[in-house]
């Protein structure tokens, strides 16, 4: 398995802008406390609680502390650290410190995906980015996709295993960002950004009504846990924050897209989609969200095609034919021999083979084709051609199709027209990668002006750095969760009939499409 630890990962752009008014999850305030003396003989944790109180107003104190409170503040002259944690209701003190700390504030935006998984390190006093490592979801030798992994937790022990599996990936992420047990302890607040599947197995909650009709989750917002709860390496008293779900497949990932996008608060009707393992979308403006979500990224990550892999070195990235010789010219991550086609570049040589005439509408090879080389065998890593075959096509237009359909059903469930959607949001690794021209030309991108199609990066990182910060972003994200309507596609028999017809290039209505309409006149 690659290690992803020193792969760029990109957030959306509001992370490099600080929040206007912070209000982390866990505050730290500096307390300067008086001694007992027979004038003033309170309780030591009574008098720690009723000076929080003075500023937070109700606080209350675990058990787990009361024993340690009186030692700590003989010991550093009275003067210590308390750091509350915001409960919703009140303050909950976590810890105290002896001297003045209040300037050590970290916390963890923490991305669990299907595939990978991203830690944040975030300084909560700030908002800033302090630095991130990434690695694959070690649940992937369970299963690539969410289906088996539910599977695999149905089997004895298999629950157990999967949580295991995903806790070491963050813990090993953390202690790549801190390396000292020490430095990890000082870690007191974490918010995380996942898909309903993933948040199950991080907490252990059996995920097997996820995929079984009527498709209830056991949890859609599971609200604070202490991380000592779960298992993350942090402070054993932090709260750990999980962006809500709306239902089986709708998750507090897409959640966290929405927020980042703001199309929750715009007038203009827009379009959100997040192709990972599996494929989310998100209709709606300020007054209405409709979504649906559905397998779709296999044929992306390279499930599902001949020579397909993940964005590894060596993957074919970008690709171009010459529409009149054939010619191929490609790039390779990491400029290594070529070893496969991952996502972009199955996308790229999708809309090249289509624009130049050597596939049709129906994605069907021309003049008894069957196969198209992509990278010739002298010049392959493996001494073989890299080949994009007629199956690899069917595949991958199974995955445009049913994105197409599940569009289309949610528009014509709301009654909206393809012409009202003004902006398109594209979320996720394959948003940020993936090219825009050939995603539009294939279809798998609506044809609008392309400064209306938004790229939005790592939104679900960037979510989870944005609730970790403000108390009003955990607010607005629970009133999305609350204002989604969800349909869901496998209890739907009109997504099939869709999806039957919604397999042609760009798309079955080709009107819908003028700028690639215009491009292939122009190869006549």
């Amino acid at each position: 398995m690659l290690n992803m630890r020193n792969k760029p990962v990109i957030l959306a752009e509001q992370v490099q802008t600080s929040l206007a008014e912070l209000a982390p999850l866990t505050q730290k305030v500096f307390l300067s406390l008086t001694p007992p003396t027979s004038m003033d003989n309170r309780a030591d944790v009574d008098q720690v609680r009723q000076r929080l109180e003075r500023s937070h107003g109700s606080v209350s104190v675990p058990l787990e502390l009361m024993s340690k409170i009186p030692k700590i503040c003989r010991s550093a002259g009275w003067q210590v650290t308390a750091t509350l944690a915001d409960i919703g209701c009140g303050w909950k003190l976590i810890d105290l410190e002896p001297g003045d700390t209040s300037g050590e504030q970290l916390g963890l935006a923490i991305d669990i995906g299907t595939t990978t998984v991203v830690v944040y390190l975030i300084d909560l006093g700030s908002g800033a980015v302090l630095g991130h490592a990434a690695d694959y979801n070690g649940q992937i030798s369970m299963g690539e996709d969410i289906l088996n992994r539910i599977r695999h937790a149905a089997e004895p022990d298999g629950l157990r295993q999967l949580q295991n599996a995903v806790l070491d990936t963050i813990n090993q992420l953390i202690r790549i960002l801190c390396p000292l047990p020490m430095e990890t302890n000082k870690i007191t607040a974490a918010a995380i950004g996942a898909n309903t599947t993933m948040i199950h197995l991080l907490l252990g909650l059996d995920p097997a009504s996820i995929c079984r009709a009527p498709y209830t989750p056991t949890v859609n917002n599971p609200g604070l846990i202490p991380a000592g709860e779960i298992g993350i390496d942090i402070h054993s008293l932090a709260p750990v924050y999980c962006l809500p779900s709306v239902g089986s497949y709708i998750g507090g990932d897409v959640i966290g897209g929405i927020l980042v996008s703001g199309m929750h608060q715009q007038p203009d009707i827009s379009l959100f989609v997040d192709i990972g393992t599996n494929g989310e979308i998100v209709l709606g403006n300020e007054d209405w969200l409709v979504a649906c979500a559905g397998a779709a990224g296999p044929a992306l990550e390279g499930g599902v095609t001949t020579f397909g892999m993940r964005a590894e070195p060596g993957a074919v990235d970008h690709v171009s034919i010459n529409p009149k010789t054939g010619w191929v010219k490609y790039s390779t991550i990491g400029n290594l021999p070529a070893r496969g086609i991952c996502g972009s570049g199955l996308v790229d040589t999708l809309a090249g083979l289509f624009l130049g005439g050597f596939i049709n509408r129906t994605a069907r090879f021309q003049n008894g084709k069957s196969e198209f080389v992509v990278v010739p065998a002298h010049e392959a890593a493996a001494g073989e051609d890299i080949i994009i075959s007629q199956v690899d096509i069917n595949n991958f237009m199974a995955t445009k199709g049913a994105v197409n359909a599940a569009t289309d059903l949610l528009m014509e469930n709301v009654g909206c027209p393809w012409q009202d959607i003004s902006r398109f949001y594209a979320a996720g690794a394959f948003g940020q990668y993936l090219p825009i021209e050939s995603a539009v030309t294939i279809g798998l991108y609506p044809d609008l002006p392309r400064s209306a199609i938004v790229r939005l990066g790592n939104s679900s990182g960037e979510a989870a750095r944005q609730v970790l910060l403000s108390r009003a972003k955990r607010l607005e994200a629970e009133a999305i969760a609350e204002k989604v309507t969800y349909f869901e596609l496998n209890a739907n028999a009109a997504f099939m009939d869709k999806f039957v017809g919604s397999k042609f290039l760009p798309h079955t209505d080709l009107q819908r499409y003028p700028s690639v309409n215009k491009r292939l006149q122009t190869q006549l």
